[in-house]
C-alpha cells in the first residue's frame, strides 16, 4: 500500500510539474509576443512586416464620432496629378496658419525627379517640371506674390491664369489644370497668432483684396490705427476695432466675395451675407484638391502624399508651442475671440470632421489593400508548398582516372 501511495504521489508530482512549466511557458509566450508581436506582421509569409510606412502615421481613432455626411466622391482624394503635363498645385496660403512651413516643405521637402533650385540668399526657388522649363508650383516660395500679398481664393481663381501665361507662354497649347490647396487652423489660436504677429509690427499693407475688377475703397475698408503698424497693441485693442481683417479671416479668404458685393456691406443684409460667405467656404474647400489642418501635422502629410502620390523626404514636425500658446487669456477673452469669429468656428468645425473623415477613408482603404495582399501572399505560398516535387536522381559519379587504372590492374 505505502508503495502504491508513494507511486500516486509522484505521478502526482509530475502532472503539477508539468502543468507548471505549461503555464510558464503559455505566460513567457505572452510577455514576447507584447514586445515582438506589434513589429511582426503574422499574416505575411515568414512572419516580416510589409514593407511600407504606414506605421508612420497616426492610427485613425476608431471612437470618433461623424458631425456631417459626406459621400464617398468628397473623401476620396487620389488625383492623377502629372507634373511632366500641363497640372499646377496653387497654394492658397492664409496668414498664421503654419503656411510658411507647410511653403517650404512642398520647394525643399519633396522627393522630385528634378528637385526645386533654392538657392541661398534667394526667397524664392525654381520648381521646374522634369522635362521642361516650366513651373509645376504656384506659391510664395515658388512664384512669389505674384497675385497680391496673401492672395485670397476670389483673387487666385482670377489671377492665376493670366500670370502663368505670362510666365510660361509655351503653356498655352493646351489648358491648364489647377489643384488649390490650403492650410486651416483652429480660430482662436489663429487670432491670437495674428495678434501677436501685428504687435511685434507687421502689417499687410501691400495686400491687394482685389474683387471684381478693383480694390476696396477706404470707405469700405478703414484702416484699425494711424501711422506705419498697429504695433504696441492691445488685445482689447485689436479686438475692439469692427475692421480688423483677422475677424472671420478664414471664411474671407475662402469664399467667393463677388457673392456678397466684394468688400461693400452695404451691398447685402449682414445676416445674409454672413450665411452666403459661410456656405461658399464650404464649397470651395470641398473642391479643393487637399486642405491641412496645423494641429494635425502626420495626418496633413499623409493626405497630401496620397492625394497627389507625392513623397516627402523628411516627416513633418507638431510643434505644439507656438506664440499663441503662449498668450494666457482667461475665459471670457476666449468666448468674445470666438464670437468674433463665429464663421470661422462654424468652419473648422466642418473642416475637421471632413478632414478626419477623409483620413479615417484612406486608412481603411489602405488596410484593406493590405490585407488583401496579405492573403494573396499565403495563398501563393501554400499553393508552392502543395505542388509535388519531382524526385530528380542524382546523377552517378564519374571515376577518376586513377581509380579506373586501379581497377584494370587488379582485372
Amino acid at each position: 500500500m505505502r508503495r502504491r501511495r508513494a507511486g500516486g504521489r509522484t505521478m502526482v508530482e509530475r502532472a503539477s510539474k508539468f502543468v507548471l512549466v505549461v503555464a510558464g511557458s503559455a505566460c513567457f509566450m505572452l510577455i514576447l509576443y507584447q514586445y515582438a508581436g506589434p513589429g511582426l506582421s503574422l499574416g505575411a509569409p515568414g512572419g516580416r512586416a510589409p514593407p511600407d510606412d504606414l506605421d508612420l502615421f497616426p492610427t485613425p481613432d476608431p471612437h470618433y464620432e461623424k458631425k456631417y455626411y459626406f459621400p464617398v466622391r468628397e473623401l476620396e482624394r487620389s488625383l492623377r496629378f502629372d507634373m511632366k503635363g500641363d497640372d499646377v498645385i496653387v497654394f492658397l496660403h492664409i496668414q498664421k496658419t503654419g503656411g510658411t512651413t507647410f511653403g517650404r516643405h512642398l520647394v525643399q521637402n519633396v522627393r522630385l525627379e528634378v528637385p526645386c533650385d533654392c538657392r541661398p540668399g534667394q526667397k524664392k526657388c525654381t520648381c521646374y517640371r522634369p522635362n521642361r522649363r516650366e513651373t509645376w508650383l504656384f506659391s510664395r516660395f515658388s512664384t512669389g506674390w505674384s497675385c497680391g500679398l496673401h492672395a485670397d481664393w476670389t483673387e487666385l481663381t482670377n489671377c492665376v491664369p493670366g500670370v502663368l501665361d505670362r510666365r510660361d507662354p509655351a503653356g498655352l497649347r493646351s489648358p491648364r489644370k489647377f489643384y488649390y490647396i490650403t492650410l486651416l487652423r483652429d480660430p482662436v489660436s489663429r487670432y491670437l497668432s495674428e495678434w501677436r504677429h501685428v504687435q511685434r509690427g507687421a502689417t499687410w499693407k501691400t495686400s491687394l483684396h482685389m474683387c471684381d475688377g478693383r480694390t476696396p475703397t477706404p470707405e469700405e475698408l478703414p484702416p484699425c490705427y494711424e501711422g506705419t503698424d498697429w504695433s504696441g497693441c492691445t488685445l482689447q485693442e485689436f479686438m475692439d476695432c469692427p475692421y480688423n481683417l483677422a475677424n472671420n479671416r478664414q471664411v474671407r479668404m475662402l469664399a467667393d466675395l463677388s457673392l456678397v458685393g466684394c468688400y461693400n456691406l452695404s451691398f447685402i443684409p449682414e445676416s445674409k451675407r454672413a450665411q452666403l460667405l459661410l456656405e461658399s467656404a464650404k464649397k470651395n474647400l470641398r473642391g479643393m484638391a487637399f486642405f491641412g489642418l496645423t494641429e494635425f501635422q502626420r495626418k496633413t502629410q499623409y493626405l497630401f502624399e496620397r492625394t497627389f502620390n507625392l513623397k516627402f523626404i523628411r516627416p513633418f514636425m507638431q510643434y505644439n508651442s507656438t506664440r499663441a500658446g503662449g498668450v494666457e487669456v482667461d475665459e471670457d477673452t476666449i468666448r468674445h475671440i470666438e464670437e468674433l469669429n463665429d464663421l470661422d468656428m462654424q468652419l473648422y468645425d466642418y473642416a475637421k470632421d471632413l478632414f478626419q473623415q477623409r483620413y479615417q477613408y484612406k486608412r481603411q482603404l489602405e488596410r484593406r489593400e493590405q490585407r488583401l495582399r496579405n492573403r494573396e501572399e499565403r495563398l501563393l505560398h501554400r499553393s508552392k508548398e502543395a505542388l509535388p516535387r519531382e524526385d530528380t536522381e542524382e546523377p552517378g559519379r564519374v571515376p577518376t582516372e586513377d581509380y579506373m587504372s586501379h581497377i584494370i590492374e587488379k582485372w
